[in-house]
């Protein structure tokens, strides 16, 4: 038990800092190609890695097995459209200068996972994590209260969209990979006529004309399934809520990036905000601590 509870930790730990550091990097990169692309690549090329993988590692007979039980198809297309939703989101906020925004979400996603572990899964909620818990909401109002036009939709929706698709993910126990293929096999026929429509009408900047370029953009695949299959299996071995004491690295990076290498505006109200938060992780990692 032991033994898990240390690999999940690692895996999570991984995967926080490719979000938080080198997936900034590379989709801000890429960004000026637009995100409606940039999202639409990052579907395709997921699920081309997955199908690969797949074959290679000889899943298939897993696949079918999976795909064969209606339940989990259900869970699978709920998870698949929150972890699209999640996806384009993200990338809009770093194509847009709002990777601050995006770092609120998930800073305050581990805390809404709390939450959540302990409606569905009966997972611990002392006096301690309901006081992060109320800290997260009280950020949020005061965004709301003093400037609406601050208010961080982008990273509320990351938040809300990634804690749900956990939720999801941990309602049925499937291979970590296949139920990313199946996500991905779900969103690919919409990206692929979204990317039909781009190329017809003369706005792709994939072509095999730059071929170092558009192998470049290929790299949203991997950039995207390394990450989500690390922090994933993190989750189903230690739970939703241990995960969030490694996750923090992900936020804090990119709240890193955002504001000194990027350079982007952060007024008092979401300074003001972002120290509630603060203090609210700080109580919960704390906590999560001395409950380990």
């Amino acid at each position: 038990m032991k033994k898990d509870f240390n690999k999940g930790l690692l895996l999570t730990s991984i995967g926080s800092f490719w979000w938080g550091f080198l997936g900034v990097l590379y989709f801000q990169y890429v960004s000026f190609i637009g995100h409606i692309e940039l999202v639409v690549h990052r579907c395709l090329w997921t699920a081309v890695m997955l199908i690969l993988t797949t074959t290679f590692l000889s899943k298939w007979k897993i696949f079918l097995h999976i795909v064969s039980n209606k339940k989990n198809l259900i869970y699978l297309f709920i998870s698949g459209l929150l972890i699209f939703i999640n996806w384009a989101i993200w990338i809009y906020a770093v194509a847009t200068e709002r990777i601050i925004d995006a770092s609120f979400g998930y800073f305050i996603m581990p805390i809404i996972s709390v939450l959540l572990g302990y409606i569905f899964f009966k997972e611990d909620l002392n006096k301690k994590r309901i006081f992060s818990i109320i800290l997260v909401f009280i950020s949020i109002l005061i965004l709301m209260f003093f400037n609406l036009k601050s208010l961080p939709w982008v990273g509320l929706i990351v938040a809300l969209s990634w804690s749900l698709y956990n939720l999801v993910r941990k309602k049925i126990n499937v291979d970590t990979d296949i139920g990313l293929l199946i996500e991905s096999l779900f969103i690919f026929p919409f990206a692929l006529v979204i990317f039909y429509l781009i190329v017809k009408n003369g706005l792709n900047d994939f072509n095999l004309l730059n071929p170092v370029f558009s192998l470049f953009l290929i790299l949203a695949g991997p950039m995207t399934v390394i990450p989500l299959f690390l922090y994933v299996r993190g989750v189903e071995l230690i739970g939703l809520g241990p995960t969030g004491m490694i996750f923090y690295i992900t936020p804090t990076l990119q709240f890193i990036l955002g504001y000194f290498y990027y350079n982007e505006e952060f007024s008092l109200v979401k300074f003001v905000s972002f120290i509630i938060i603060w203090i609210a992780v700080i109580i919960y990692l704390k906590d999560l601590y001395e409950t380990n």
